[in-house]
C-alpha cells in the first residue's frame, strides 16, 4: 500500500514557484506539471511524508483524485461520481469538500460546487462499499477543488493546517509574513550559513527563524502534525514515523552562524525570542531593540533580508519616506552588503537612494508586492589548501 504512486500536488505562493519547483526535485521527485501557484510531482506513500515534513515553499500537499472538465452541475456530478473514491478513502472514512474556488468557469458558486460533489462521493461510496449508509465515523479526508476554464481538480489534503504553520510562532506582530514565504524569499538569494544576515524589522522573527533552520538543516515540518497520519489506508504509520526520525537525526543547531534580528518594539522582540526557542533555534540568533537608523555592522559582504513596514493603513503612509531613508543610509554604509526588501511600498528605490538590480512580483495572500534586490560585490574566492600536498586550490566561489 505504502507504495501506490500517486500524483501530489504542492501550492505555493503565486511567483515562488521555481523556487519550490527547486526544493521537490532536491527530494528526489520528478515533477509533472508547474502551473501558478502551484507545482505538481510524482510520489508514493512516502513522498507525502517527506513532502510534509521537508517542503519549507510549499503551502500544504495534495494527493490529485482526478481531474475532468464540467460546465453544469450534471457534468461535475458524474465527473466526481466517475472517480475511485474508494480507493483513497476507507468504508469509514470522513469526507467533505473543504474549499472549492473558481476561476474563468462557467461553474462559480462554492457552496453549490461542494454540495453537488458531496453528493456524487456518497452514491459512489455507497456502491463501492455495498452499503446504504456512509459512515463518516474514521478519519478525514477533507478535499480542496479547483475549477480553472472549466477544468476541475481535485486534491485530496494530506497536511490539514497549512504547512506555514510550523508549530513554532505563539505570538505575532501587526503584518507577520508567513513562514513559507519568508523560506521562499531567502531561497531566492545565494545567502548560506556561511555569511551573515541581518533583518533591520525582524517583528516576530519569521526571517531570522527561517534562517536559522534551514542553516541546521531542520525539517519545517519537526515540530508539528498532519493530517494523513491516520491514514493507515494510503500510508503506514511506521512510515511518518522513520521520516520524522531521519529529520530529527539531520538536525544540527550548532553550526556557527551570524544571524541577527532587530526592532525598535521590546515587546515584539521578546516575542520574536520566544518564537525562536519554540522553534529549536533560540541559541542561534542574536535578537536586539534597535531602530533602523541605529543598523550597523562591522564585517563585508552580509545580507539585509527584510520586510519594512509598508503603510497599509492611510496615517502610516507618513512615516514610510524617512523610514526607506533610514534603510537606504544605513545600508550604504555596511561593507559591501547586499539588501532583499520585500514590500508593497512603491517609493523604495526613490528614498534607499539607488535602483534595485532585480526586482521580482510576488502575491503575498491578495496584496500584490515587490522583491527588491540591491545587490552587493561577490566575496572573494576562498583559497582552500589540499590537505595531502598542501599546494593552494582555488575554493567555490559564493554567491552575492
Amino acid at each position: 500500500m505504502g507504495n501506490r504512486v500517486f500524483e501530489l500536488i504542492a501550492p505555493c505562493h503565486f511567483g515562488l514557484e521555481a523556487v519550490l519547483k527547486k526544493e521537490i526535485i532536491d527530494l528526489g521527485y520528478d515533477i509533472s506539471q508547474v502551473e501558478d501557484g502551484k507545482v505538481t510531482f510524482i510520489g508514493d506513500g512516502e513522498a507525502v511524508c517527506y513532502a510534509n515534513l521537508f517542503l519549507r515553499t510549499a503551502e500544504r500537499v495534495l494527493i490529485k483524485a482526478g481531474s475532468f472538465r464540467a460546465t453544469t452541475f450534471e457534468e461535475l456530478f458524474q465527473g466526481t461520481r466517475a472517480i475511485a473514491w474508494e480507493d483513497f478513502i476507507p468504508q469509514d472514512g470522513k469526507f467533505w469538500v473543504k474549499k472549492a474556488n473558481s476561476v474563468k468557469s462557467r461553474l462559480f458558486s462554492p457552496s453549490d460546487i461542494q454540495s453537488v460533489m458531496k453528493k456524487a462521493m456518497v452514491e459512489r461510496m455507497k456502491e463501492a462499499y455495498g452499503t446504504g449508509v456512509v459512515p463518516e465515523t474514521g478519519s478525514s479526508y477533507p478535499l480542496r477543488v479547483s475549477l480553472y476554464k472549466d477544468q476541475v481538480t481535485i486534491g485530496i489534503d494530506t497536511s490539514g493546517d497549512s504547512l506555514h504553520r510550523r508549530g513554532y510562532r505563539k505570538l505575532t506582530s501587526k503584518a507577520p509574513i508567513t513562514e513559507t514565504l519568508a523560506a521562499a524569499l531567502i531561497l531566492l538569494t545565494p545567502w548560506n550559513r556561511d555569511r551573515i544576515l541581518v533583518d533591520p524589522f525582524c517583528g516576530s522573527g519569521t526571517f531570522p527563524i527561517e534562517a536559522a533552520m534551514i542553516a541546521a538543516n531542520m525539517a519545517p515540518g519537526l515540530k508539528r502534525s498532519f493530517l494523513a497520519e491516520t491514514w493507515e489506508n494510503l500510508i503506514p504509520g511506521q512510515c511518518w514515523e522513520d521520516v520524522r526520525q531521519e529529520a530529527a537525526g539531520m538536525v544540527d543547531t550548532s553550526v556557527p552562524v551570524d544571524i541577527q534580528g532587530y526592532d525598535s518594539d521590546g515587546a515584539i522582540i521578546k516575542a520574536a525570542r520566544a518564537n525562536a526557542e519554540a522553534a529549536g533555534v533560540g541559541e542561534m540568533i542574536h535578537f536586539q531593540q534597535r531602530p533602523v537608523r541605529e543598523l550597523s555592522h562591522p564585517k563585508k559582504y552580509g545580507f539585509l533580508i527584510t520586510n519594512p513596514p509598508y503603510g497599509e493603513r492611510i496615517e502610516d503612509k507618513a512615516d514610510l519616506p524617512e523610514l526607506y531613508t533610514s534603510l537606504g543610509e544605513r545600508f550604504r554604509a555596511l561593507d559591501a552588503w547586499s539588501a532583499y526588501v520585500i514590500t508593497a511600498y512603491e517609493d523604495v528605490e526613490k528614498y534607499m537612494g539607488r535602483k534595485a538590480d532585480r526586482n521580482r512580483k510576488i502575491y503575498n495572500g491578495m496584496m500584490k508586492t515587490y522583491y527588491y534586490q540591491f545587490l552587493g560585490p561577490r566575496p572573494p574566492k576562498r583559497v582552500k589548501y589540499d590537505a595531502d600536498t598542501g599546494e593552494r586550490s582555488k575554493g567555490e566561489e559564493d554567491g552575492r
